[in-house]
C-alpha cells in the first residue's frame, strides 16, 4: 500500500538522523518524521509522499520513547539550530557515536576501532560565539537564527546554546535600532545597514566582543550604543564589520573598531589566544581543550622533530604544542591572512619561539622533511589534490581532526589505500545538541 499525502499513520520510530529527523517503517517504505526519538509510537501526518520514501509531521506521541525528555526552548525545532533537544544527552551521544561507526563503514569501507565517546560537562551554554540575523517582518524587528532551509528569521535572543549575557546584549542592541531608528538589511530589496548581530565570548577571561555585521559603512549614532553599554564591563571590543556583498557570507572583510582594540583574548590549553572577529576559533572551549589535547598526544607520540599544522587557523593547537614540546619546531599553515597574523601574534604573547606560521594553501605549502603533519580541516575535508600530495610526499605520521565524518572516512580510506595505517577514532562531542560530531585519529606509514 503506498502513502499518499495527507494521510495519517501510526508508525514506530527506528532511528533517528543526525539532523534529528526520526526513521520509521510503514509497509516496508522509511518515513522521516522530525524531533522525534528512537522507540516513539507516533501518529504522522503525511505531507510528502514519494515512491522511495515519505515525509511526515507528528500529531500525537502515542507512547514516548525512553529517551524522549521535554523540550526546553521555545524556539525548537522552529529555529534549525538544534537537532535533539527532544532527546537526553545520553541517548544523543549514542547517537553521534554510531553516525561515527557507520560513517566509516558506509563511506570508506572500514572497520574502525572506536573509542568511547567524549561528551561535554554541560550540553548547554557552551558556545562562544553567536550570530544572529536581523531583519523585520511585519515592521517588527527580528532578532534570532534562519530557520532550517530558509532565511526566515524565528526570533530568539535567549538561545539555550549560548551564555546568558548574550541575550541581555541583544535586548540593548535592539533598543538602540528601535530608539535611533537604525536601519536592517532587507534580503529581497538589498536595502539597509544592520545584517547580524555578532557576539563572542572569551570564556576564560570572561571577555566578550560586539560586532554589528552592516551592509553600510556609517552607521549613525554608534556613539549612543557605546554609552549604553557602558555598564556591562564584560565587553572589551565593539566593531563593525563592513559586508554590502549579495552573499551568505556573515563577514566581510574589513573591521572598524568602535570600542577596545577589536579583539578579545582567551586562554585555551594553558595558551593565551587573541581572537578577532575573522580569527577561526572552535565555539566550545571546555570540549576543544579536550580534542586539541587528544591530537596533541597522538602526535607526539612518534616524537618528531618538526610538526606541520594544516588549516592551523590561529595556531591554537600548533602553539599548544610548540610550548608543551620546547625541542620540537611546529610549522602552521592557513590561507586566511588575518588568522595567519593573529596566530603569530599568539605564538609572540605566549613567549613562544619554537612555531612559525605562513599564509599558503594546504595544497601548495613546503611539506618535505615534517616527521608528523597535524590536520584540522573544514567539513569538506581535504581537497583530492592534498590526499594525493600526501600519498605521495608520505609523512610518517599523519593526525586527523575532523569535523565530518563523512569525509574523513573517504579520507582515510585513500591513505588507507596509499600504504598509511590507521589507529583508533576518538569521537568528541563539541556541539551538544546538534547533529555535528568531531573525531580525532592519526595515520603511520
Amino acid at each position: 500500500m503506498l502513502l499518499n499525502k495527507n494521510d495519517d499513520i501510526e508508525l514506530h520510530i527506528d532511528s533517528v538522523s543526525l539532523t534529528g529527523s526520526g526513521v520509521g517503517r510503514y509497509n516496508g517504505l522509511a518515513v522521516f518524521v522530525p524531533a522525534t526519538a528512537p522507540g516513539d509510537i507516533i501518529e504522522a501526518h503525511i505531507i510528502k509522499a514519494k515512491k522511495s520514501y515519505a515525509v511526515g509531521k507528528c500529531t500525537k506521541i502515542i507512547k514516548p520513547s525512553p529517551d524522549r525528555t521535554d523540550n526546553d526552548c521555545p524556539a525548537y525545532p522552529g529555529c534549525g539550530g538544534c537537532s535533539f533537544r527532544h532527546m537526553s544527552y545520553g541517548a544523543e551521544l549514542k547517537l553521534k557515536s554510531d553516525a561515527v561507526r557507520d560513517a566509516f563503514s558506509r563511506i570508506g569501507g572500514l572497520d574502525v576501532e572506536l573509542k568511547p565517546i567524549i561528551g561535554a560537562d554541560s550540553p548547554d551554554g557552551y558556545r562562544n560565539k553567536a550570530q544572529y540575523p536581523v531583519g523585520r517582518e511585519n515592521g517588527e524587528l527580528k532578532i534570532g537564527f534562519y530557520s532550517r532551509r530558509s532565511h526566515r528569521i524565528v526570533d530568539c535572543r535567549a538561545c539555550r546554546l549560548a551564555p546568558p549575557e548574550f541575550e541581555k546584549i541583544l535586548g540593548t542592541v535592539a533598543d538602540w535600532i528601535e530608539k535611533y531608528n537604525i536601519s536592517v538589511y532587507n534580503e529581497t530589496s538589498r536595502s539597509g545597514a544592520v545584517r547580524h548581530i555578532y557576539l563572542r565570548k572569551a570564556f576564560a577571561t570572561g571577555e566578550i566582543m560586539l560586532c554589528l555585521v552592516s551592509a553600510e559603512e556609517n552607521l549613525p549614532h554608534t556613539d549612543k550604543l557605546i554609552e549604553s553599554l557602558k555598564n556591562e564591563k564584560a565587553i572589551k571590543s565593539v566593531l563593525i564589520n563592513i559586508n554590502p556583498d549579495d552573499t551568505n557570507a556573515v563577514l566581510g572583510e574589513k573591521c572598524i573598531p568602535l570600542l577596545g582594540d577589536g579583539c578579545i583574548t582567551d586562554i585555551l590549553c594553558g595558551v593565551k589566544v587573541r581572537i578577532s572577529p575573522l580569527s577561526f576559533y572552535q565555539v566550545n572551549r571546555g570540549a576543544a581543550e579536550l580534542l586539541y589535547r587528544e591530537a596533541i598526544k597522538r602526535a607526539s607520540s612518534g616524537s618528531p622533530e618538526r610538526i606541520a599544522d594544516l588549516y592551523c587557523g590561529a595556531g591554537t593547537i600548533g602553539i599548544s604544542f610548540a610550548k608543551a614540546h620546547p625541542g620540537i619546531s611546529v610549522t602552521g599553515v592557513e590561507i586566511i591572512p588575518d588568522a595567519v597574523k593573529n596566530a603569530a601574534e599568539n605564538a609572540e604573547l605566549n613567549g613562544v619561539s619554537n612555531a612559525e606560521f605562513i599564509c599558503a594553501d594546504a595544497l601548495t605549502a613546503p611539506l618535505d622533511g615534517f616527521g608528523c603533519v597535524m590536520i584540522d580541516p573544514p567539513r569538506k575535508g581535504m581537497s583530492q589534490g592534498l590526499v594525493e600530495r600526501l600519498c605521495r610526499i608520505k609523512p610518517p605520521h599523519i593526525v586527523y581532526v575532523s569535523c565530518e565524518p563523512a569525509t574523513l572516512a573517504r579520507d582515510a580510506a585513500a591513505l588507507i589505500s596509499a600504504g598509511y595505517r590507521m589507529a583508533d577514532v576518538t569521537p568528541v562531542d563539541m556541539f551538544p545538541g546538534t547533529g555535528a560530531v568531531e573525531c580525532v585519529t592519526d595515520f603511520v606509514i
